[in-house]
Parts: C-alpha cells; sequence; structure tokens
C-alpha cells in the first residue's frame, strides 16, 4: 500500500459513509420504514453495478469500478432504527456512527480482493479515448531559451498592437 491507496481509502470511506447514512436516514425519517435504509442501499449497489457494467462495455476492465459494500452498514442503520423504537436523534447518532464504523471494514475487505489500482490506472490504455483526447506531456522548461519560443513569444505580444492597427488603418 502507498499513501496515495490510503489517501483514496480514507477520502472514498468519509463521503460514502455519509452518503449513505445521511440519505437512508433520511428516507427512513420520511417513511417511517426501518426497512429503508437497507432498501436504499440496495438501490445504491444497483446503480453501481449498472455504472460499472457500463465501463466494461466501453473496453474497460472487470475491476476498473470498485463497488462499495453499502448494504450490510444500512442494515445496522435499520436494526439500530428498529431498536431505539423510531427515536430520530438515537437513530442519527447510534446508526450513523454503525454506519462510519461499519462502512470502511467492509469496503477494505472488498478493496483487497481488486487488483493494484495504479496498474489499472496507469497500465492500461485507454482505447476509447480518441487521437485528439489523448494526454501530451507538457514541455515545461525545455525551450526557455530556443528562439523559436521567443519568436512564438513576441508575436503573442505583438499580435494585440498590430490588429489594432489593421483595424484602425481600414477605416481610413
Amino acid at each position: 500500500y502507498t499513501d496515495w491507496m490510503w489517501t483514496s481509502f480514507v477520502v472514498f470511506s468519509v463521503s460514502q459513509s455519509s452518503m449513505l447514512a445521511v440519505g437512508a436516514v433520511y428516507y427512513m425519517l420520511f417513511t417511517g420504514v426501518p426497512g429503508t435504509a437497507t432498501y436504499y442501499a440496495t438501490i445504491m449497489t444497483i446503480y453501481t453495478w449498472v455504472a460499472k457494467g457500463a465501463w466494461f462495455a466501453l473496453g474497460y476492465p472487470y475491476d476498473f469500478v470498485v463497488v462499495p459494500v453499502w448494504i450490510p452498514s444500512a442494515m445496522l442503520l435499520d436494526l439500530t432504527y428498529w431498536a431505539t423504537r423510531r427515536n430520530k436523534h438515537a437513530a442519527i447518532i447510534i446508526g450513523g456512527t454503525l454506519v462510519g464504523l461499519s462502512f470502511p471494514l467492509f469496503n477494505m475487505v472488498n478493496l483487497l480482493l481488486v487488483r493494484d489500482p495504479l496498474e489499472v490506472a496507469f497500465k492500461y490504455p485507454r482505447p476509447t479515448l480518441p487521437a485528439y483526447m489523448t494526454p501530451i506531456e507538457p514541455q515545461v522548461g525545455k525551450f526557455h531559451n530556443s528562439p523559436v519560443a521567443l519568436g512564438s513569444g513576441a508575436g503573442a505580444v505583438l499580435t494585440v498592437p498590430i490588429t489594432a492597427l489593421g483595424a484602425k488603418l481600414n477605416t481610413w
């Protein structure tokens, strides 16, 4: 594991667990039905599977999109809501804490089964990118003493006054 992998895991864990907790609690409090969080997590899982299938159809590897494990954490949230006798504040505090603690654990197990993301990100060719969108490495600092660079820079600077002069000459 490298630093960027840990940072990515933390950022995704915080964002997705809060997305699950806030969205599911909103739905639970709106409907009053204890199983709503699991239903909400199932819908989000299906949406992610559809996105995974779409990327796979575009030619990307199967594990290019990793489907987060929302459902077990949502089930804990539902159990909290049921166990606290539908006390809204207890559901938010205890259920949100359980989601925040369990979601990263479930996803860590999920991510251990995936290929190295660095390999997928940088070694896999992207066949769907057209040639005009292929990234070009920036040539920073390479032409600082080049007469071509100096001439093009001077041309860029002088373009505005020369254009203005030409427009003025056309009005005579």
